[in-house]
């Protein structure tokens, strides 16, 4: 079977210019998503090791129902009951019904996500902080802000980065699970470029090579931030 090329053309008509666009939505998705999910990360982690007893079993459910429930399943929960219960809140407040950005709704479902994953991340790594740096610090009447930027956070980033690297790439796919609720990001796209065309093995090993195109550059990144924050560590 031959492959029309010219059917991946950037200018009309060719599908090319909808899969950059539904890879730049997949980027927007991603890197909100990985954010919000980072902060959460960074309040569950204290929040587990630092919280009182509340805190901790809350955020103990959280992370267990998170990371054994399936993506696709949390996906669907979080973006439909999610916005009806906001809606229903709202008309018991006596406000119109709100209609969710679909941008947005992606972003926090795959933050709440996440935030799951980030938090487990960054509590380990906070634990791998030898606790005598610490002890030296309250011991030089440092703060426990000023403790926390200058001791602890520098010295946990090492131990976080690798993790935080692989929650980066599962974030990229995880984009992938919203098209189940119709939003048009780029595995969407895909779908769409390849019922019209009927050319499915052509653009969905062009979408595969966008996100291995996207995998590579933010391997390159990652192991950049590594090296400088391994900067004067030991080689292992």
């Amino acid at each position: 079977m031959r492959i029309d090329w010219a059917l991946l053309a950037i200018s009309p008509p060719g599908w090319g210019g909808l899969l950059l666009r539904g890879l730049v939505t997949t980027l927007e998705i991603a890197v909100g998503g990985y954010l919000l999910g980072l902060l959460i990360g960074i309040g569950g982690a204290f929040g587990k090791l630092y919280g009182g007893a509340v805190s901790r079993d809350l955020l103990e459910c959280y992370t267990t129902i998170v990371r054994a429930v399936p993506e696709l399943v949390l996906i669907v929960l979080i973006y439909y009951a999610g916005t009806d219960l906001l809606n229903r809140v709202m008309a018991a407040l006596g406000y119109a019904a709100v209609n969710i950005n679909g941008l947005a709704a992606g972003i926090l479902v795959i933050g709440v996500v996440q935030g799951a994953y980030s938090t487990e991340v960054l509590r380990g790594a906070i634990r791998a902080v030898p606790y005598g740096e610490i002890e030296a610090a309250r011991a030089f009447g440092m703060p426990s802000a000023l403790a926390l930027r200058r001791i602890t956070l520098p010295a946990m980033i090492p131990h976080a980065i690798s993790g935080l690297a692989n929650l980066w790439m599962i974030a990229t796919k995880d984009t992938a699970l919203l098209a189940v609720v119709g939003f048009t990001e780029l595995t969407m796209a895909t779908r769409e470029a390849g019922g019209a065309t009927k050319a499915y093995f052509l653009f969905f090993c062009a979408a595969g090579m966008l996100y291995l195109l996207v995998t590579l550059i933010s391997n390159q990144v990652f192991n950049a931030i590594e090296r400088r924050a391994r900067r004067g560590m030991p080689k292992v």
